[in-house]
């Protein structure tokens, strides 16, 4: 085809039609533009793999100024919060099987006596390693906490005690994944992320494929109610759901010896309602867009921020407070939370119940949306 042969007016004809187009799709427009700065914040930002102030409990039965002074070492080494003082180790396990600290101290009776009779003591350090790269940086900072606190207590007459060995030990807990595979925190995360991924898209693309084809005057013309239509169209996707959880539950088994400790009916539960609100959310999308293109588009807007948020990819507690407040509104924190827990802690019902309510109240907001913004007719 010769040069001489096109037509730079047509060309620039071509060209203002589609910049027309591109301004009368307003959502596909809008999400050019949003996606690029939404992922420069959440990146720029929220994205920290180096978590400080993560919360720490202690019991420390003793109260020694060695001990005291060990315990605001790690406070002033900006890796550790103080969060609670339970009053028995019992109860700081609770708090520690329940995910609201990182980490337990447990100073024992007779600790400071028995660090000046040089008997070298030992400190407990318990830590949740469900995500080994959310304390790995602030385990690692204990030895140099331990030496600090030891060369400026053991001063006078408790010097000779600075010698090559310590004066005392720090001996470290690491819970529910000993060895620190990372595998035993991916797996059951993606359990939720593929959930939300799929049910959204899948429930978005349903519906809106049905305005798209016209199939969906015959469903307007029939009596159902909103709420019926709604129920009609998730349910066979709910059962979708269970057959990709029980596939990735059996192949993480088989291939990567994840644990499953908690009981399987209550993560069934725990499933049906995390399933339900995203669900929702693909209802809600369907009744936003106009085509399959835009409820893509509006999938993944909001899907990236669920997987960047949520504590799948980069620990939870790293994060920005403005970060994690936006992460508290998303169901895959939450479920990353319960199905971690069950699968690997062994949590009941009342462990997983503050991180349930959640789920189920953005469950409820998102579908009473889609039901106010069904349409009953197409105009």
């Amino acid at each position: 085809m010769s040069l001489a042969r096109v037509s730079f007016a047509r060309i620039a004809a071509i060209l203002v039609k589609e910049f027309r187009q591109m301004r009368r799709d307003r959502l596909t427009f809008a999400m050019m533009v949003a996606v690029p700065i939404v992922q420069l914040v959440l990146f720029g930002y929220a994205i920290n793999t180096d978590p400080r102030n993560l919360p720490l409990a202690v019991v420390q039965v003793d109260h020694s100024p060695i001990g005291r002074a060990f315990v605001q070492g790690l406070q002033n080494s900006r890796y550790f919060r103080l969060a609670a003082r339970p009053a028995s180790e019992a109860e700081g396990n609770r708090l520690l099987e329940r995910g609201e600290v990182q980490f337990l101290l447990v100073v024992p009776a007779d600790f400071g006596r028995r660090v000046e009779r040089g008997e070298r003591p030992s400190l407990l350090l318990a830590a949740d390693a469900t995500d080994p790269a959310a304390g790995g940086n602030a385990l690692a900072a204990l030895s140099g906490v331990a030496q600090q606190v030891q060369q400026r207590e053991l001063a006078g007459t408790l010097g000779a005690l600075r010698g090559a060995a310590p004066a005392f030990d720090v001996r470290v807990q690491r819970r529910y994944n000993p060895e620190g595979l990372s595998r035993f925190n991916i797996v059951p995360g993606l359990i939720g992320v593929i959930l939300t991924m799929t049910m959204v898209m899948m429930t978005s693309l349903a519906v809106t494929r049905e305005y798209e084809r016209g199939t969906m005057e015959n469903l307007l013309a029939t009596p159902t109610r909103p709420l019926e239509v709604m129920i009609g169209k998730i349910t066979p996707y709910i059962v979708v759901g269970y057959v990709q959880v029980s596939v990735i539950l059996l192949l993480g088994h088989l291939l990567f010896d994840v644990p499953m400790i908690g009981s399987f009916l209550l993560l069934s539960v725990c499933l049906t309602l995390f399933i339900a609100a995203n669900l929702a959310v693909g209802f809600t999308f369907s009744t936003l867009a106009r085509n399959q293109l835009q409820a893509m588009q509006l999938t993944f807007f909001f899907f990236l921020p669920s997987m960047l948020l949520s504590g799948f990819m980069f620990p939870f507690r790293g994060m920005p407070q403005w970060a994690q407040h936006i992460g508290e509104l998303l169901p895959l924190t939450h479920f990353l939370r319960v199905v971690r827990g069950i699968l690997l802690k062994g949590n009941g019902l009342a462990d997983v119940a503050q991180n349930l309510w959640p789920i189920g109240l953005f469950m409820l907001v998102a579908g009473l949306v889609a039901v106010k913004r069904y349409r009953q007719t197409l105009d």
